[in-house]
């Protein structure tokens, strides 16, 4: 009788119904917008965020004495501890290793270029150009078997070459197979260096790709005597376009400068990439100071001050720093987006609540002989207000299931203008919507319903 009675209550006043489901229609559905943009807008922003370049810095625990003004390091790169390239796989096996977007070794040295001979047949040479070994499109064999593929095109993503970058294998040695009058055999043949080369220094020496530049260390006499060249030549393969000291510098494979340098399997510096969460004031305490369960909850949430603690209990004898600039801006950019969509999702619900709130006053208005004949039967104000609370829930589940589809539709339009991809509808976001119209329609209806279980027969049924 009960559910008969909400359904023949439901199907009457259709504009009151119509009007009140396409007010909580439009606003859970700019709830679902929001709500769905929300929930991927934080992953979405930290992959973009992430043509920023890196957010960490990874250098010998040895060599931690800060120098840094205006936020540029100014510790030496030539000199101090190194650390050994072997052991960079095992950043893929902390706790947040998906996170772990990218990572570039890098080490550095000075050297004299001699350019090709140009049209004039007049070689150029120019004397301490910062040669920076590093990795490009360098495969990773990982411990479970697959292969992550990183480089320093990954970290900073913004580095536009004109050409390509050079090969990860360019300069090392390659085993070939060849026949000798003793049978088969094999010998070890070196394979070209590459490198790429800034645009300042390729403008300056006339430089383009597929030209062949020469490499040698200041002191060519000392170069003599330890690798018994004065000179290693070096195909151009691409010219580097950044805005910044790279356009002055020779970039080439790492092995290359560890080479020359004697500094043979090791690295100085480390750049890694990680997709973080913002750092409240949570993450910004001590860590000493957790209790271990606020421990584990700073250990298992993305957080870089996490991430850099993870990292620097994998690679013994580092010193891991966060480069403030990029995690900061990233961190206030996503909380501020975030905010303003939890602020519409607010804005929607209040205007749905208040619209709600007046289309139930005049439906119990008008229904007022109605409530007075169901009391003078016998029904209770409890019995009255949970039939009156029981319609509009109803409508709430249809209203909110409306709001939901035209939701989805507008998170897409959103998602596609703004982000460059759509959110994916989930059932976590539904039954979320479908709470949130259960909630505005009962907020919305209080004061109503109320108002009607107040309602005496008596003076209702005399006409007053």
């Amino acid at each position: 009788m009960f559910l008969r009675l909400v359904a023949d209550s439901f199907g009457r006043r259709p504009r009151h119904k119509l009007l009140t489901g396409a007010a909580l229609a439009l606003g859970m559905g700019v709830a679902t917008a929001a709500l769905s943009v929300a929930l991927e807008v934080g992953d979405r922003l930290a992959k973009e965020f992430r043509s920023l370049g890196a957010n960490l810095v990874v250098t010998p625990k040895a060599d931690s004495l800060p120098l840094e003004i205006g936020g540029v390091d100014y510790r030496p790169v030539n000199a101090g501890a190194y650390l050994p390239e072997a052991d960079l796989a095992k950043l893929k096996t902390i706790f947040w290793h998906n996170n772990i977007v990218a990572f570039a070794p890098v080490l550095e040295t000075r050297v004299d270029v001699v350019a090709p001979d140009d049209q004039r047949k007049v070689p150029a040479r120019v004397s301490s150009v910062p040669l920076i070994g590093t990795w490009a499109k360098k495969p990773v064999y990982l411990s479970d078997g697959t292969t992550f593929v990183t480089g320093i095109d990954k970290t900073n993503p913004w580095f536009h070459v004109d050409g390509e970058w050079f090969s990860p294998e360019a300069g090392t040695a390659r085993r070939v197979n060849v026949s000798t009058p003793e049978g088969q055999g094999h010998t070890y043949v070196p394979r070209p260096e590459e490198c790429v080369i800034g645009a300042r220094l390729a403008k300056q020496i006339g430089a383009r790709p597929g030209d062949s530049i020469s490499l040698s260390l200041p002191d060519r006499e000392q170069m003599q005597a330890y690798f018994g060249v004065q000179s290693v030549a070096c195909k151009v393969t691409g010219v580097l376009s950044t805005g910044g000291p790279e356009e002055d510098a020779l970039l080439v494979p790492i092995h290359t400068v560890q080479w020359l340098t004697r500094q043979q399997g090791e690295y100085r510096k480390l750049y890694v990439s990680a997709l973080t969460k913002p750092e409240d004031a949570f993450a910004k305490r001590d860590p000493k100071t957790f209790t271990p369960v606020e421990y584990d909850r700073w250990f298992c949430t993305p957080y870089i001050s996490s991430i850099a603690f993870q990292i620097q209990q994998e690679l013994p004898g580092t010193d891991v720093r966060v480069i403030r600039r990029v995690a900061e801006g990233e961190g206030q950019i996503l909380t501020r987006v975030q905010t303003l969509l939890w602020l519409v999702t607010f804005a929607a619900m209040l205007a749905a609540a208040l619209a709600v709130g007046a289309s139930s006053a005049a439906s119990v208005i008008e229904r007022q002989v109605e409530i007075g004949l169901m009391k003078a039967l016998g029904a209770g104000s409890g019995t009255v207000g949970f039939l009156l609370a029981a319609e509009q829930l109803l409508l709430a589940f249809v209203g909110g299931g409306v709001g939901y589809a035209l939701g989805i539709v507008l998170a897409r339009l959103l998602g596609e203008k703004i982000f460059g991809a759509a959110p994916e509808p989930t059932l976590l976001v539904f039954f979320v919507v479908i709470g949130l119209a259960a909630l505005v329609t009962l907020l919305g209806s209080a004061i109503p319903l109320r108002r009607a279980s107040r309602i005496e027969p008596a003076p209702i049924l005399r006409g007053e």
